[in-house]
C-alpha cells in the first residue's frame, strides 16, 4: 500500500496522489430529516487512485453519505466537490455523468434482461443516438450497437464473465450478480466508484476474489474506490484511508493500523467497559428477581 500523506484539510490521501487534486471532497457536509441530524460536519477527501473505506456501527449514517454523494439526497448544509466541480443541485444522473458511480446493499439488476444488456445499460453515457434513430434502427444505430456489445463484453471479460453474456442476470449465482453490478457501474466510465457492502452475503473465497477485483479495478482503470463494509478483515487489508462514522459524525480518520488501535473506534463498536459491567449486573439482578 502507498504511504498516506496529510492534506491541509486534515484528510489523508495516498502519497502517489498527493500532487493531484482529490477526486472527491466534502466540506462540512450534513443532512437533517425533520429534527433528526443523520450526518453532521462530514469533511473528507479521497485521492484519485485511493481505495477508501467508510465504516461505522449499524445506523452510523454510512449509506446516507453515499446517497448524499450521488445526490439521491440533497444536503442540508456543506458541499461536495467531484473532480473540483460542485455537485450542488445536480440530479443523480448528472452526477453520474460527472464521474461517480455506485452499487447498492441490495443488488439492483434487471433480472429478466441478459447479462450483456445489463452492462449495456451502464454505457448510456456514451450513446449519442436519439430515440428516433434507436426505434427505427437507422443511420449509425447498428454501428453504435456493435460498439456497445464489444465494450460490454470487455467489462464482462474483466470479471471472467464473458461466457455468461446471454444468461438472464437473475439466474446468476450471488457472487456473479455482485460482479455484474460492479461491471455495470464501471461501464459508466466513473472517476470514483462507491461500493455499498460489496462483500455482504459472500463466503470467504468470494470475499478474497472481491478484494483482488477491487485492487484490479483501481490499477486497471486508474480510478478511486470507496466502500462501505462490515467485514473488517476486508477493510483492514484493502483500504488505504478509512473514515469512521458514529451517529452521523466522524469519530476517526486514518490508516488501517491507526483505526484498529483507536480507542474511540473500539468503544463505538464494542461499547464502554463500564457499560458492559452495568449491563451484566442488571442481568444478574433480573435473574434473581
Amino acid at each position: 500500500m502507498s504511504k498516506m500523506v496529510p492534506l491541509p484539510s486534515k484528510s489523508i490521501v495516498p502519497e502517489r496522489d498527493v500532487n493531484k487534486p482529490p477526486i472527491l471532497e466534502t466540506n462540512h457536509l450534513g443532512i437533517d430529516f425533520g429534527g433528526l441530524t443523520a450526518v453532521d460536519d462530514l469533511t473528507l477527501a479521497v485521492g484519485r487512485t485511493e481505495i477508501a473505506g467508510l465504516i461505522g456501527p449499524n445506523g452510523a449514517g454510512k449509506t446516507t453519505v453515499f446517497n448524499l454523494l450521488t445526490n439521491v439526497y440533497q444536503p442540508t448544509r456543506g458541499d461536495i466537490m467531484l473532480d473540483g466541480v460542485s455537485t450542488s443541485k445536480k440530479s443523480t444522473a448528472q452526477v453520474n455523468k460527472m464521474g461517480i458511480a455506485r452499487t447498492f446493499q441490495n443488488i439492483r439488476l434487471f433480472g429478466h434482461m441478459s447479462v450483456l444488456d445489463n452492462v449495456k445499460v451502464g454505457l448510456h453515457n456514451l450513446t449519442k443516438e436519439n430515440l428516433a434513430v434507436c426505434l427505427t434502427h437507422l443511420f449509425g444505430y447498428r454501428k453504435t450497437e456493435k460498439q456497445a456489445n464489444e465494450q460490454a463484453l470487455e467489462y464482462l471479460d474483466f470479471f471472467g464473465m464473458a461466457d455468461m453474456a446471454n444468461f438472464p442476470a437473475g439466474s446468476l449465482p450471488y457472487g456473479a450478480q455482485r460482479r455484474l453490478e460492479i461491471a455495470r457501474a464501471l461501464a459508466t466510465k466513473p472517476s470514483i466508484i462507491l461500493l455499498d457492502e460489496p462483500a455482504a452475503g459472500m463466503n470467504p473465497s468470494e470475499t478474497a476474489e472481491l478484494m483482488n477485483n477491487i485492487r484490479r479495478i483501481r490499477d486497471n482503470f486508474q480510478i478511486a474506490v470507496m466502500l462501505i463494509e462490515h467485514d473488517m478483515n476486508l477493510v483492514m487489508n484493502i483500504c488505504e484511508g478509512i473514515c469512521v462514522l458514529d451517529h452521523g459524525k466522524v469519530i476517526a480518520k486514518g490508516t488501517p493500523d491507526e483505526i484498529k488501535s483507536n480507542p474511540t473506534v473500539i468503544e463505538a463498536y464494542l461499547g464502554k467497559k463500564n457499560d458492559k459491567k452495568v449491563e451484566a449486573k442488571e442481568g444478574e439482578t433480573n435473574a434473581e428477581s
